[in-house]
């Protein structure tokens, strides 16, 4: 009986540590999952969409889709979820195009038709700040919101930090990647992840209004985590808790829609 434990213990032992190896070493693997694109796709939506190639710092080519309001009083800067690519995530298009505001959606390298792979969380942040210089500079004398969505609002905050748009945006917000791991593989060491992705510090340092949006029945990134981030907000800004919405389809959510109507109607005029 007693061999038979300690058998079962090291095998479990070995398990343990071949997972905790992958973590390491594929930690992109099982962070990001990217849908991919061939260069010659075609974009259905029912809005004319802007291609845009932007190169990276390093030389590889970023792409987004830029969707343009009837007539336009700026711009949402949109970070997308770890999943998927511009052909699904361009519909958020709806929720602000609706409103006057014309939309570019970023697709992060390795994703849709971005060359090259995610190595290092440095290198997710300089290629989202690289496609919003280069796209909101298309918008000067007008309004510009960043906004991000779960594994986005991480590099949307630290772009509001380092830039001052007219409001940030985060829905579905992690804390920091190392809490959200520890909540959801509370067995996984926190020193093992290269990725920190620490939310709260970039909200605390944006001077911009910061309105968060976070679904009330997350079942990925727990509700807590918008709380948590209060602590590092100005007073002035907003978390809003969605009674009924799980983790995905936010963006049409009819109260979010709603909310997001009324925070965008209260927003100051641009700067010249």
């Amino acid at each position: 009986m007693v061999k038979r434990v300690l058998g079962a213990a090291g095998i479990f032992c070995v398990v343990y540590l071949v997972m905790m190896g992958l973590l390491s070493f594929q930690q992109e693997k099982l962070i990001f999952f990217p849908e991919k694109l061939p260069a010659d796709y075609t974009f259905g939506f029912d809005r004319e969409a802007e291609e845009i190639a932007i190169p990276a710092p390093d030389g590889m080519r970023l792409h987004g889709l830029l969707f343009k309001a009837d007539e336009s009083t700026g711009l949402v800067f949109y970070l997308h979820g770890n999943a998927g690519s511009v052909a699904s995530w361009g519909w958020v298009h709806e929720a602000y195009t609706a409103l006057g505001y014309d939309v570019f959606v970023l697709d992060y390298r390795g994703y849709g038709k971005s060359q090259g792979e995610i190595s290092s969380e440095d290198q997710f942040y300089t290629d989202a700040e690289a496609a919003f210089l280069e796209v909101a500079s298309r918008y000067s004398g007008k309004r510009i919101i960043v906004a991000g969505y779960s594994i986005g609002t991480a590099a949307a905050a630290r772009l509001a930090a380092l830039h001052t748009p007219t409001l940030l945006l985060l829905q579905a917000p992690y804390y920091s990647l190392s809490d959200l791991m520890q909540s959801l593989y509370p067995f996984v060491p926190g020193f093992l992840l290269r990725y920190k992705f620490e939310t709260y510090t970039f909200v605390a340092q944006t001077k911009s209004p910061i309105v968060v949006f976070h679904g009330a029945q997350d079942e990925i990134i727990y509700p807590g985590s918008a709380e948590k981030l209060r602590a590092h907000l100005k007073p002035t800004d907003k978390v809003m808790m969605l009674i009924g919405q799980g983790h995905n389809g936010m963006n049409e959510n009819p109260t979010f829609r709603s909310e997001l109507a009324q925070v965008l109607s209260q927003l100051p005029p641009a700067k010249p």
